[in-house]
């Protein structure tokens, strides 16, 4: 059975953006090759990729546009897994988003979750957004947790925890630009 990841970047006051979903924060830090290769890894152990609807186009412009004009940009071998992976946006409203390899699901979150992970394949991954995956934390539909806690507080923000979660830490990786991975898997 596939599991499903998650990948996600918190502040050490464990927001996942800024109130209006900002996300400048996760930058205030840098970046090192250290992280860069773990976040890598991560997408390279994974060939589906779930989004939140309301992420979804920010998302596949960010990743379309760098494939398409930014060559050069040293995250291209990231983008173009991005744009090549399949993804399922999960919308009540919507029944389709433009972008590569891209299709919509108006299904039960939980229903089809599951019948991902029966699939033939790799992991399947998501990164956000914040009410999404609230919702699959709220469903018990995550097998591994990947939390990269920046050095940066913003003192409130979106969280992606409703209730109480035991989680059980599996490894933790520090990075160089003060960025912390931890591994955490359910209870």
């Amino acid at each position: 059975m596939r599991k499903l990841k998650l990948q996600i970047q918190t502040t050490i006051d464990g927001f996942v953006a800024g109130p209006n979903g900002e996300l400048d924060w996760q930058w205030v830090s840098g970046s090192d090759e250290a992280g860069f290769r773990k976040v890598m890894e991560l997408a390279e152990s994974s060939d589906t990729l779930l989004l939140g609807r309301k992420m979804t186009p920010g998302f596949i412009e960010h990743w379309e546009n760098m494939v398409d004009n930014q060559p050069e940009n040293p995250a291209q071998p990231l983008a173009q897994l991005m744009v090549n992976m399949r993804k399922i946006a999960f919308s009540r409203t919507q029944t389709a988003i433009a972008g590569r390899n891209l299709q919509v699901e108006n299904g039960d979150l939980a229903t089809v979750v599951r019948a991902l992970k029966n699939e033939p394949g790799k992991d399947i991954i998501v990164y956000g957004g914040a009410d999404f995956v609230s919702s699959l934390i709220s469903l018990n539909l995550i097998d591994e947790y990947f939390i990269m806690i920046n050095p940066v507080a913003i003192g409130k923000g979106l969280s992606i925890f409703k209730e109480k979660k035991l989680l059980k830490l599996e490894s933790s990786i520090a990075f160089n630009h003060g960025k912390v991975l931890n591994k955490y898997l359910p209870v």
